[in-house]
């Protein structure tokens, strides 16, 4: 069954502040293999004009995807999550995420469409810091496959 159009521009509330911290952008781009020492080196950071150490740029892809995490558990959207793919991922940065940020993110379901029997799903997380700065927007594109025929 497709998902309800009405649903289109629908936005949750702000998640809970999100604090950034510089062990978990350490650890994050070591997992990614990411050697660039703004993100471990205070100092490398500092020269580069940052005020300390800064993420990798899909770090943020962490907490935006637990903000979908409302439009997901939605029972009124009706989303069936176990049939559910990432299909894609962009993001539009205002500015790097920083060691220090306390980030909120608030998510908008953009796009509903149907294709192939496959529900497809488009969700804006608007990031802002504990300032109100817009640090970035991340789209993350979810794709509900169709139910397999008996």
């Amino acid at each position: 069954m497709a998902l309800d159009q009405s649903f289109v521009g629908r936005t949750y509330p702000p998640t809970e502040p999100y604090e950034v911290g510089r062990e978990k952008i350490r650890e994050f781009a070591e997992a990614v293999g990411d050697a660039n020492p703004a993100y471990t080196d205070t100092d490398a950071a500092k020269a580069l004009g940052h005020p300390d150490v800064i993420a990798p740029p899909t770090f943020v892809f962490a907490i935006t995807f637990k903000a979908a995490g409302q439009v997901i558990a939605d029972p009124q959207l009706g989303l069936d999550y176990s049939r559910v793919v990432h299909g894609d991922q962009k993001f539009a940065y205002n500015r790097p995420v920083r060691a220090g940020d306390r980030l909120t993110v608030t998510s908008t379901i953009e796009t509903i469409r149907t294709m192939a029997g496959n529900d497809i799903l488009d969700v804006r997380g608007e990031v802002h810091d504990q300032n109100g700065e817009h640090v970035v927007t991340a789209w993350t594109k979810l794709v509900a496959r169709a139910a397999e025929e008996a």
